[in-house]
């Protein structure tokens, strides 16, 4: 019941950010002739970069899953202010919460927006990534060379040296906007409260919580995750035939009769090893720019939002993670039901239990690329082709955080409630978004 409520709300919010936000149409802006517009160029800048920041997501080491999330977003919002005055679609610049000192073009004088959007995230991916290893940092350089040389010709030189100019000065006023978002105090000391049905640390590692004051982090968006708290968790008992023990008993008895695809499901989107959690829906995006031709302005544009809302999704769920502060399957099934050797399919984060944080921020995403794109129609993911597994293929952006939410539970991480509440928490979070940077069909997008 608890699942088919949430997809009956979860399809209702979709249609209502589809219809009050963007139709494709309106974001595939056609330049008039002889205009400045970044739509007058390809989006392969972007696909480029994508693709060496997911090598980054993949080679980094040390760095907790839900931190990936920040770069994704600032990097999206980097690209974005990047050729945001040769754009005609969302001015979003006074909107970024506390967002200050970004640069003004030269006024009357033109910009190459591929090369300003080249050196800004160069300049994000190199200031990010700075304990990338010898080895990514050269590649960082020598993408940011290549690209730049390929724009001999396409360009007066003094149009490129000024674009390289704009774009590494936004790089700058991004990352240092970034670096007061309160991230570095997210892993500060942190005693976990102690009682019954309270969180503990998980097998095999028992590793302490992770990232507790995540919650703490400045939102890109003000406002973005008012009124979007889930309400506690089903009271926790351990009385047979209580609420709490039946859905514990149900994710026990589902992990020993998985189906061969409800297995694939938890594999593929165990992200970790891989390119994280942020990173799969980063490889997301740059497959749905490819399929739908995107021009450099809507796949910045939708490299931006998504990202934006993925990033505000994760600082929601993280205080609702630590306010219930649930303790995971793993430690109730072994302990109240007694099946001490039972472990999940994939391994248990170290972090509380309630809602399912892969929940909140696929559903946030999906929502945001339904409003940004509409129904995509027949969607095949490659992100783990690397990896040997099988891609999989799916009808719409819900279809795809749908199966993400429920593939935890499959995985054994979470009870089935808590993927519930996550897709409808994600769902929130990026409706205020939208209304909160006033996108709707009043506007020309």
């Amino acid at each position: 019941m608890l699942k088919k409520q949430a997809s009956i709300y979860i399809m209702f919010c979709l249609t209502i950010i589809a219809g009050n936000l963007i139709s494709c149409n309106k974001l595939d802006h056609i330049p008039s002739p002889g205009d400045n517009s970044a739509a007058h160029y390809s989006s392969d800048v972007i696909d480029k970069w994508i693709t060496m920041q997911l090598r980054l997501m993949r080679n980094a080491t040390g760095i907790a899953n839900v931190a990936f999330s920040r770069y994704y977003a600032y990097s999206g919002i980097a690209a974005y202010e990047a050729l945001t005055p040769g754009t005609s679609l969302v001015v979003c610049s006074n909107k970024w919460n506390g967002l200050m000192g970004l640069p003004m073009p030269e006024p009357k004088k033109k910009y190459y927006w591929p090369a300003s959007v080249n050196t800004a995230l160069a300049d994000m991916n190199r200031c990010i990534f700075i304990a990338a290893s010898t080895t990514d940092k050269a590649a960082i350089d020598s993408l940011e060379t290549a690209l730049n040389n390929s724009f001999t010709g396409s360009a007066a030189a003094d149009v490129i040296t000024r674009s390289n100019t704009f774009g590494k000065a936004v790089g700058d006023a991004v990352f240092n906007w970034s670096e007061t978002d309160g991230y570095k105090n997210a892993s500060a000391a942190y005693t976990p409260p102690v009682g019954l049905g309270l969180w503990v640390p998980t097998p095999p590692a028992f590793a302490p919580a992770s990232t507790p004051y995540w919650g703490n982090n400045r939102v890109l968006i003000g406002g973005s995750i008012d009124n979007t708290q889930p309400g506690p968790p089903i009271f926790y008992s351990e009385t047979p035939g209580s609420p709490f023990y039946k859905m514990a008993k149900q994710l026990y008895d589902t992990s020993q009769n998985l189906t061969a695809d409800e297995m694939a499901q938890a594999l593929f989107w165990r992200d970790i090893p891989g390119v994280t959690s942020p990173g799969h829906w980063l490889s997301i995006l740059q497959q749905i720019i490819q399929q739908a031709n995107s021009h450099l302005d809507k796949a910045a544009f939708a490299y931006a939002i998504t990202g934006s809302c993925l990033s505000d999704a994760c600082i929601s769920c993280w205080q609702a993670k630590y306010k219930y502060n649930l303790l995971r399957p793993v430690t109730y099934i072994q302990n109240v039901l007694g099946v001490t050797t039972w472990a999940s399919l994939i391994t248990t984060p170290a972090h509380p239990e309630y809602p399912a944080a892969h929940a909140v921020l696929s559903s946030a995403t999906a929502a945001a690329f339904t409003a940004i794109y509409g129904n995509i129609g027949s969607f095949t993911d490659h992100t783990y082709d690397y990896m040997g597994f099988a891609p999989r293929t799916y009808n719409s952006f819900w279809a795809i955080a749908n199966e993400v939410g429920h593939s935890r539970f499959y995985g054994g991480i979470h009870y089935l409630p808590s993927v519930d509440t996550g897709l409808i928490q994600g769902n929130k979070v990026t409706a205020n978004i939208i209304m909160k940077l006033g996108l709707d069909n009043s506007k020309n997008y």
